[in-house]
């Protein structure tokens, strides 16, 4: 087992599987549904429609996108 930090967009998931009570999948998923928009695009759609902070909805997005490069 590793002592060192999660660090990038990982790095908020825990705070906000708590504030908004949903497992990450579901946020993901959500997000893989708005694909192809842009990432600022699905950050919009993520802060009116999900009543999501900035930084916690930019953190999904870069997060699902990453994983598409």
């Amino acid at each position: 087992m590793s002592d060192e930090k999660i660090k990038g967009p990982a790095s908020y998931f825990p705070s906000i599987e708590k504030k908004y009570g949903q497992p990450m999948s579901h946020w993901f998923g959500i997000v893989e549904g708005q694909l192809p928009a842009r990432h600022m695009e699905i950050v919009g759609y993520l802060k009116t429609e999900h009543g999501m902070g900035h930084g916690h909805a930019n953190a999904i997005v870069a997060h699902v996108l990453a994983g598409k490069r």
